[in-house]
């Protein structure tokens, strides 16, 4: 598992913008920015809908007053599902990022397998990425929601 002071791998994202589908790579992201990224399970899903999301679009003017350069959400989701549920909760000032084959939370180790829920998935977390290092990381132990919660990412800010 990736850990802190590491720098990312280099893989390539999906992203749903008005020109289409774009595949922007982990440095075209991360580069020469310090960046607040969290992963949640999937898209429309109970707390990922109703706390972990809405908690970084509540706080994001603080969170970007502290420095940082973008808030970027990511899931085991497509672009085009990553876009509807952005849209479905008023997130403009979050950037989403779909790791639809999971080829980036393979390579930092943070999998998890759902079976029947959804397969793979990316396991709940929050970082802090300086450059496209790790300067943060807080992991969610199963089942639980208080590291990579928006108000704790703010205070570590």
């Amino acid at each position: 598992m990736i850990k802190t002071g590491d720098k990312l791998p280099e893989v390539s994202f999906s992203q749903l913008t008005k020109e289409g589908v774009m595949n922007p790579t982990t440095s075209q992201i991360f580069a020469n920015k310090k960046v607040v990224l969290f992963a949640v399970p999937g898209a429309f899903t109970p707390t990922c809908s109703a706390a972990h999301l809405p908690g970084y679009i509540t706080l994001a003017d603080q969170i970007k007053a502290k420095g940082v350069d973008a808030i970027v959400c990511t899931a085991v989701n497509d672009a085009f599902v990553m876009s509807a549920w952005a849209k479905s909760q008023n997130a403009e000032e979050i950037v989403f990022l779909a790791d639809g084959g999971a080829a980036f939370h393979k390579a930092i180790g943070l999998t998890m397998e759902t079976g029947d829920f959804g397969g793979l998935r990316s396991q709940r977390y929050a970082m802090i990425v300086e450059n496209g290092v790790v300067t943060l990381l807080n992991v969610e132990a199963p089942k639980t929601f208080e590291v990579s919660k928006a108000e704790v990412i703010l205070a570590a800010l």
